[in-house]
Order: C-alpha cells, then sequence, then structure tokens
C-alpha cells in the first residue's frame, strides 16, 4: 500500500488528486470543530453523553455530534436517501426505469437522492433543535432554532457536495473518503477509553498485559478477516465461440465473471445500523431514552431492543429478552444484503450480454439456464458473505456488551475503514495502469 502511495505522488496527475482529496479532507475536519452559534456546547454535550447510541453517531460524524458542530449530521442524511431512493426503485416503476436508462437515468436519481437528503437534513435538524428547546437547551426561541437548522442542513448540503467533488476531481469515492476520516478521527479518543476502561482498572500487570493482548487480538482478527472478506471472489469461467469474420478468425478467447462473495460491500451494514439507531435518536431527543427501557407505555422497551449496547450487556435474566434484537439485526443485514445486490448485478441481462456474444459458461446453455445458474451461485456467495459481514459486526458488540467498554468503533467502522482504504487503494493502481498505457501508446 505504501509503495503504491508512494509511486502515485511520482505521477504528477495523480498527485493533484491526492492533494486535492487531502486539501478536502482538511475542511472536513476543520468544520467538525465548528460549534453552531447560539447553542451551551457543554450542556449539549453533557446531554448527549447518556444516549446509548452516541458512539454511532459520533463515529460517522467524526465527533461532531456530540460537538453540535455545523457538520453534526454529516453524510447520514445522505445514506438516509439513498437507502430511500433504493427501496423505492422496486415499489415505483418510473424509479426502475430510470436505473436501467443508462448514464442520463443515474444522474436523475442522483438529483433526487440529493433533494431528499437535504428534506431529510432539514427534518432531523428541526427535530434535534425542538428537542433541546424543550430541555431549556436554548436561549433566543425561534431565532435559535432557526439558525440550528439552517446551520446543519447547510453544512450536510456542503458536505454532500464536496464527497461528490472529490469523486470527480480527488481519489475514491468522496462520500466514503469523508466517512472512513470521521471514523479514524475518533480512533485515538476509543484507543485512549479502551485503555481507561479496560487495561488501567486491572489490579496488576499481568492483568493489563492479559487484557492488551485480548484487545489486540480482537482487533488484528477483524482486520485480517474483513480483508479476506473484501478481496475474495468467485470466478465463474465464460468461453467465447469462434467467428469468422472475412478471411479471418475471431472470438475463441476464455475469460471470466468476477463474483465479490462481499457482493453489497459494507452497505447492508451502514443500511441496518441507521436504521436501528435513528429511532432511539429521535425518541432521545424527546426525552424518551433507550439505554434504561423504562417509561411510559411500550416504546422505550422496544428503543431498548434496537439498542445494540442491550444485547449482550445481560445483568438480570429479565434482560434475556432483549437479544432478540440481534434476531432483528441479521435478518435486516440479509435482506439489504440480497436487496442491494439484485439492484447491482442482473443475472438475466448479464446472460442475455453472454449470448448475444457468442459467450457461454462451460457445461451450461445459454440463455435461461445461465441465468437460473448465475442465480443460484450468487444466492450462495451472497449467504457467505453476508455472514462474514455478521461475524464482524457482532464480535465487537460482544466484547463491548460482556466487559462494557464502549468504543465508537466497531465492527461496522472496522469494514468501512478496510473496505474503504482496498477501494481507494485499487483505484489509484488503475489509474497509474491506465497512465502507463497511455505513455506506450504515446511512444
Amino acid at each position: 500500500m505504501f509503495q503504491t502511495l508512494k509511486n502515485a505522488l511520482k505521477i504528477k496527475d495523480i498527485r493533484s488528486k491526492l492533494v486535492y482529496t487531502f486539501l478536502a479532507l482538511i475542511v472536513v475536519r476543520l468544520g467538525s470543530q465548528i460549534i453552531i452559534p447560539g447553542i451551551n456546547a457543554e450542556e449539549i454535550k453533557a446531554f448527549f453523553d447518556s444516549f446509548a447510541s452516541k458512539s454511532f453517531f459520533d463515529a460517522f460524524t467524526g465527533g461532531g455530534f456530540s460537538q453540535m458542530s455545523i457538520f453534526t449530521l454529516s453524510i447520514t442524511p445522505y445514506i438516509t436517501a439513498s437507502i430511500i431512493i433504493q427501496l423505492l426503485t422496486i415499489a415505483i416503476p418510473k424509479l426502475e426505469e430510470m436505473q436501467k436508462d443508462g448514464e442520463d437515468g443515474r444522474k436523475k436519481l442522483s438529483e433526487a437522492t440529493r433533494y431528499v437528503a437535504v428534506v431529510l437534513a432539514m427534518v432531523e435538524s428541526l427535530a434535534m433543535a425542538i428537542g433541546f428547546s424543550q430541555k431549556n437547551m436554548l436561549d433566543g426561541g425561534w431565532k435559535t432554532i432557526t439558525i440550528i437548522v439552517l446551520s446543519m442542513t447547510a453544512g450536510s448540503t456542503y458536505l454532500m457536495w464536496l464527497g461528490e467533488r472529490i469523486t470527480e476531481k480527488g481519489v475514491g469515492n468522496g462520500i466514503s473518503i469523508i466517512l472512513l476520516i470521521n471514523i479514524v478521527s475518533r480512533v485515538p479518543n476509543d484507543m485512549n477509553n479502551l485503555y481507561t476502561q479496560f487495561i488501567r482498572g486491572k489490579e496488576n500487570r499481568f492483568e493489563q498485559v492479559i487484557a492488551f493482548l485480548v484487545i489486540a487480538a480482537i482487533i488484528a482478527f477483524i482486520v485480517v478477516f474483513v480483508v479476506i472478506l473484501q478481496d475474495a471472489e468467485r470466478r465463474i469461467p465464460v468461453q467465447y465461440a469462434k467467428k469468422t469474420q472475412g478471411r479471418k478468425q475471431v472470438g475463441g478467447q476464455s475469460t471470466y465473471i468476477p463474483l465479490k462473495v462481499n457482493t453489497a460491500g459494507v452497505i447492508p451494514v451502514i443500511f441496518t445500523t441507521s436504521i436501528l439507531q435513528l429511532p432511539i435518536l429521535i425518541s432521545g431527543l424527546f426525552g424518551i431514552q433507550a439505554a434504561s427501557g423504562k417509561g411510559v407505555g411500550i416504546w422505550p422497551k422496544i428503543l431498548k431492543l434496537f439498542s445494540a449496547n442491550a444485547w449482550f450487556n445481560i445483568k438480570s435474566p429479565s434482560e434475556f429478552k432483549y437479544t432478540l434484537g440481534v434476531v432483528i439485526y441479521l435478518v435486516l443485514l440479509v435482506f439489504f444484503a440480497y436487496f442491494y445486490t439484485s439492484i447491482t448485478f442482473n443475472p438475466i441481462e448479464v446472460a442475455n450480454n453472454m449470448k448475444k456474444n457468442g459467450g457461454f459458461i462451460p457445461g451450461i446453455r445459454p440463455g435461461k439456464a445461465t441465468t437460473e445458474y448465475l442465480t443460484s451461485v450468487l444466492n450462495r456467495i451472497i449467504l457467505i458473505g453476508v455472514t462474514g459481514l455478521a461475524i464482524v459486526a457482532i464480535i465487537p458488540l460482544i466484547f463491548e456488551g460482556v466487559f462494557d467498554a464502549r468504543v465508537s468503533f466497531g465492527g461496522t467502522s472496522l469494514i468501512i475503514i478496510v473496505g474503504v482504504v482496498i477501494e481507494t487503494m485499487k483505484q489509484i493502481e488503475s489509474q497509474m495502469l491506465v497512465r502507463h498505457y497511455k505513455g506506450f501508446l504515446s511512444e
């Protein structure tokens, strides 16, 4: 990886893109430190410390959530908007047509996603502002509420725009890069928390060393496992028949269809976690906490069921019911893995394109039989991939619940970090390869 970066810095075009990306990320981190005017930051920070889902939102916003910065919402409205639009492509035929309409259709869907993201940012910021107002944390009434809504919405919209500029003028997927830098910015603080909560409290040096080795082993295992999961792929061989064109024979070459084991990447984890955590955040702003599961009616207990902190932190037999939240998490994870893959990979379309170009899978008849074969292989691969995602996401939660060591980065964050780094390095390598071929052809 470091050698790839070293070689990339020697190339002017790629070096300019890397510098642009680096400067954009500095802007992201600076914005996360600018507090919204008109609020009592210390009082609100103390309020957020009681949230069970605080660590999750702090990881995605780089600490901007608990500090109430102008980037408090970060790119979470855009992620939620992407979920909504992709779900609607199944329900609304016109959106489905747009998705299949090539580049123009994708541009229209991207534009619709932006508009939905802005609306969601306004709704989320308004809910937070009203919640703070009801708890007497704001001065100035509706004037302060308006400032909060405008600041948060503008900050989220700016990050969405900046992410697209990084994709266009920088390196990698801009939205993913912003998410990556926010998560990485919290790692030093989390390491300090782990040391304070789990190591320093031990009575003797031997126990401290054992605790350190346990943490290091868990992190190393998850990182290695994620790297293997991200790179693993099933290669389906494809043979193209020979054709006679004039006096020459063309075709006849062998290739393969690379199907990644983790076909949906980190998307199912992000979608699932966002859906489970959003009700906890909104309810908490109106005084309904998921941490205790106590309150009027059944809603607080449902919220605690959604809280990952309660799944394995069992202190009495009556709390075993909250482990049902793991089942809900796994069901949503599997659903989004299959759903997102069905959107990005269409076996019928692949089979038809192979048939038109004279291609076939050895031992499988072209057409319907090829479609059924690709579908069966894809279904098995998705199940393997989502099982790997579940292992990576749940192991840190078990550790957190058993030892009560809360950190903002966990399995979800490590999946994002490793996945984004691998994809970005592959993109840099591909750009270097294209430049090499251009130089060869120009000579």
